[in-house]
């Protein structure tokens, strides 16, 4: 792994989501600034924390993890869910998604003792779900989902962002 630059992990903070919807939008994916500004709101409710990758003062990436996740599988255990990884393309392959992953579990450790994340099915994600394997992540044991709703045997259906393997990863084994 090459390291370029000096990467900081903070807390989302209100002057990120114009600069994150525009590195974005410079890549051709659509990240709306209401979505940020909602994360914001979550994090001040204490259901979603955000972190933010700067690489030289120039953002890189982010992760989310969501206290009060929608899919069943995670709500009915109160597991959080680690969602919305993006590391921006010139910036991977440099070990920030890592970081990520690293300062979010670590956040998640101090109040669970276990995390869960999902991962999409399709080529476009194969970096994640192996990151995430190579991480000690292990499906959950229920099937897929489409859209949060598990998927039974012999249903068709589409293979985009929304057809889901969701994972979980043992944080500690013993209270704090």
């Amino acid at each position: 792994m090459k390291t370029f630059g000096a990467i900081q992990i903070r807390s989302l903070n209100q002057h990120d989501p114009p600069v994150m919807t525009a590195a974005f939008a410079s890549i051709g994916s659509v990240k709306p600034e209401a979505k940020y500004q909602l994360y914001l709101e979550q994090e001040a409710a204490g259901s979603r924390t955000c972190l933010v990758a700067d690489v030289d003062g120039e953002f890189a990436g982010y992760v989310t993890i969501n206290r009060r996740p929608t899919y069943p599988g995670f709500a009915e255990l109160e597991i959080p869910e680690i969602q919305d990884l993006n590391v921006l393309p010139t910036f991977r392959r440099r070990g920030i998604a890592s970081r990520l992953l690293d300062l979010a579990e670590a956040q998640a450790a101090r109040d669970y003792f276990v995390v869960g994340i999902g991962v999409g099915l399709h080529a476009g994600y194969n970096a994640a779900q192996r990151l995430y394997a190579l991480r000690g992540y292990i499906p959950d044991g229920r099937g897929i989902t489409y859209r949060d709703q598990y998927v039974g045997q012999y249903v068709q259906v589409m293979l985009d962002d929304d057809l889901v393997l969701h994972l979980t990863k043992q944080l500690r084994t013993e209270c704090p």
